[in-house]
């Protein structure tokens, strides 16, 4: 009695573990195509199907090569193609903490964590060759990398690019701000602040 347990034990782990097994392979073996692989199916031959002439892909008409790319023919944007108001600045500041801060810091200086880790500290904000550059520049650097700094154009679509790009403007005023560019309302109680 107990020698037919011990054979029908074994009998059922040999089933599980074979049927384990061809669960495995076919899972292993799919019918699927690999890039630039031979296809019998096609007449050229080719897996992978060219695209269909006049076709965009829906939400990828990039119609504006300058609010696309940071440029125009005579080189970066000078202006921001969103402006300034809050909302924008807001959604920049956002990304801006997530994106950039680990390498710039939140304020811009270019002392962010990795510096602290031992990477290599990028340029601050509050350069005055930063300060000069066009707006279009920082986008074109956002979108391609520069020196040690990746691209972020996956992570990172156009629009929060240039909400970013506002809020570095935004950084970079606020670090060389005058008296004189305070509201003549605000400018008393600044003056009684001091």
């Amino acid at each position: 009695m107990r020698r037919t347990a011990l054979l029908r034990v074994a009998v059922a782990a040999a089933l599980v573990a074979a049927g384990l097994a061809g669960c495995r392979q076919d899972m292993h073996n799919q019918p699927k195509y690999t890039a630039f692989r031979k296809n019998v199916f096609f007449a050229d031959l080719r897996s992978a199907r060219p695209l269909v002439e006049g076709v965009v892909a829906r939400g990828h008409l990039d119609e504006d090569p300058a609010f696309f790319k940071g440029a125009g023919p005579n080189g970066p944007l000078a202006a921001n193609p969103l402006g300034t108001d809050s909302a924008v600045l807001a959604r920049g500041q956002e990304r801006f903490n997530i994106y950039c801060s680990p390498c710039h810091d939140r304020t811009g200086s270019g002392a962010g964590m990795i510096v602290q880790r031992g990477y290599k500290q990028p340029p601050s904000f509050h350069d005055d060759r930063l300060r000069n550059m066009p707006d279009g520049y920082f986008f074109q650097v956002m979108t391609n990398g520069f020196a040690t700094m990746p691209a972020y154009r996956a992570q990172v679509p156009p629009r929060d690019r240039w909400a970013i790009v506002a809020y570095i403007r935004a950084l970079q005023f606020s670090q060389h701000a005058t008296l004189a560019d305070v509201p003549a309302a605000d400018q008393a109680a600044l003056g009684a602040a001091q």
